[in-house]
């Protein structure tokens, strides 16, 4: 296929910010080995900051809650979606019933359309109770790269390891989000504590706590108040805010969730706490390393991708069994090292 005149592709992600996210270093990638194609992103409103300023791309915002929920919305957004002059193709990247719909339309039209495979059955067989298969899977980045190549617009993932900071203050900028959606990812709330207080003690530094409005951005703010250079932004910011803010920091201590994605797309180099999820299933954040992750060895884990299943053992051992003090010694291993 010629790619000499500009072609546009309609590229479909909504879901979670996480998801949503891991989207943006491949469509960066698209963008630099095909000059000539313009992309449309379609995703959440409210996700629109995370593809500010890319070149070659245009961001539709989708109303899932209002004018194009349900099955009318669905017919609405794919009407306004067609609308838009030379559309030569459709990527698919959620491949759930609501896309399946919306593409179904674009197909009945003549368009072309490739849909993410997601590797389900071989997630299955990781996250299975017994007899589980531990290894890596393909990324997400991967299958998000495959779908272009098989629209015809061969790409090639390039991953760039982020780099350490060079820091020069008196005090290192350290970001921290304990919690995810999901119980199986989120650190228990002792922990937590315990590891913010440790945490200063061992290192001169200001600790920014990250998370979502209400019940978090609420914890954490009684946490600000109990703990000295200590401040809290969650529920604070505007996502294009909380992205710039997160790009000063010198490090991001997360879980397996958005705020690791946030971090990966700014250049923030990240420690990450993996409980019920595992890396191997494909969602570690764009240029992190797995030499930076913290994780329990346990022969239960992982036992779902996206941390909401209930516990088995009904005890979160994958969490419980990890300490404030091996995550502080992490920190300091990774400041320490060249």
């Amino acid at each position: 296929m010629s790619h000499s005149a500009t072609k546009t592709m309609l590229v479909i992600r909504f879901s979670s910010m996480g998801d949503v996210a891991m989207t943006v270093p491949v469509l960066k990638n698209l963008l630099q080995q095909h000059p000539s194609l313009r992309v449309i992103m379609v995703s959440q409103q409210t996700f629109a900051p995370l593809f500010a300023d890319i070149k070659g791309l245009d961001f539709f915002g989708a109303d899932l809650k209002g004018r194009h929920r349900g099955m009318i919305g669905i017919w609405r957004l794919f009407k306004e979606l067609s609308a838009i002059k030379g559309v030569v193709s459709i990527a698919d990247l959620h491949n759930v019933l609501r896309t399946k719909l919306l593409t179904f339309l674009f197909k009945l039209s003549g368009q072309v359309v490739v849909a993410i495979d997601k590797g389900r059955k071989e997630k299955r067989v990781l996250t299975r109770k017994r007899n589980k298969q531990i290894k890596p899977l393909t990324t997400s980045f991967e299958r998000y790269a495959r779908v272009f190549t098989l629209l015809g617009f061969a790409l090639t993932v390039e991953h760039t390891s982020i780099s350490k900071k060079t820091n020069k203050k008196e005090r290192l900028q350290i970001g921290f989000a304990p919690f995810a959606k999901h119980r199986g990812k989120s650190l228990p709330l002792s922990m937590a504590k315990e590891f913010i207080g440790s945490l200063q003690e061992s290192i001169p530094c200001h600790i920014y706590l990250f998370g979502a409005p209400g019940n978090e951005a609420i914890t954490l703010a009684a946490w600000e108040k109990e703990f000295p250079n200590t401040i809290n932004k969650a529920g604070t910011l505007a996502l294009g805010q909380e992205l710039q803010l997160i790009a000063t920091m010198d490090l991001m201590i997360t879980m397996d969730s958005a705020n690791m994605h946030l971090a990966s797309l700014v250049g923030t180099p990240v420690i990450s706490i993996w409980g019920a999820t595992h890396p191997f299933a494909g969602f570690l954040g764009w240029g992190q390393s797995t030499a930076q992750v913290i994780q329990a060895d346990l022969p239960c884990r992982p036992c779902s991708v996206f941390g909401d299943k209930p516990c088995f053992r009904g005890d979160y051992a994958c969490l419980q069994q990890l300490s404030a003090q091996q995550m502080v010694q992490q920190v300091r291993s990774y400041l320490c090292s060249k």
